[in-house]
């Protein structure tokens, strides 16, 4: 059973990269964990682990989040096996390679629907349920991509760019019924998405990119650059003429 003293969150694309690097952080801040993925196998593993370790729970529920109808019994369910829910981090994305001669609309269509399509079917349920408690926080897992277009990824810094959007719009409707609201702008993680990037520019460890987003939520920030020095990039591509912007490798 559940420790209803404790907190409880569910975290979305928790069977590898940043997604199980955060449920390990949260474990160790005393959290009961609902883990959400398509690889129950991972999942199932990495339930293992942290129950060795002393994590109460934790519980694994395989889901694929293009599949939204699931998410309101599936969610019930959550709810109900952790006997509280205190925060949701929506994780899971996908990207293709960078290349600015692919047109594959599959393709796109599975990006916008995986990073975009599937948090609103996660965020607006859950959203519904904190501001009715008044009480919890929604982490969004963005990217610094989704700050400009760019020719190599359109699809993806699309799907970006509406979550960051998307999370602001509920962060203002939700800001006086008591719930938080913190979108991450996510640089280079070392992670097996980083693959198909064009380059790599200095990522992180998943293990690290976890400790910066926890002490996001810790601060109930709103918008936050993980590492801090992409915020600096993001300034400056942000305001790129596009007549310069086009013309970057980017």
């Amino acid at each position: 059973m559940p420790d209803l003293s404790s907190r409880s969150a569910i975290i979305i694309g928790a069977s590898s990269g940043v997604g199980a690097a955060l449920a390990r952080r949260l474990s160790r801040e005393g959290y009961t964990l609902a883990l959400v993925a398509r690889r129950l196998d991972r999942l199932e593993a990495l339930a293992a682990e942290l129950n060795h370790a002393g994590c109460v729970g934790p519980f694994a529920y395989q889901h694929d989040v293009v599949n939204s109808a699931e998410v309101p019994a599936l969610l019930d369910q959550i709810v109900s096996d952790l006997g509280r829910l205190d925060l949701l981090i929506y994780c899971a994305g996908v990207l293709f390679p960078n290349d600015p001669t692919a047109y594959d609309t599959a393709h796109d269509q599975l990006v916008l629907q995986v990073n975009l399509v599937g948090a609103a079917a996660w965020i607006n349920p859950v959203a519904q349920r904190f501001q009715q408690q008044h009480a919890g926080h929604i982490v969004g897992i963005g990217s610094i991509a989704g700050d400009r277009g760019r020719r190599g990824m359109p699809a993806y810094t699309a799907s970006k760019a509406g979550l960051h959007t998307y999370l602001e719009g509920m962060r203002n409707r939700l800001w006086h019924d008591g719930v938080r609201v913190t979108t991450i702008k996510l640089g280079q993680v070392d992670t097996d998405m980083l693959k198909n990037a064009d380059r790599r520019r200095n990522p992180i460890t998943p293990e690290r990119a976890a400790d910066l987003i926890w002490r996001a939520i810790e601060k109930r920030q709103q918008t936050v650059y993980v590492p801090w020095w992409w915020a600096l990039i993001g300034l400056t591509v942000r305001h790129l003429p596009s007549f310069i912007f086009r013309r970057l490798s980017l």
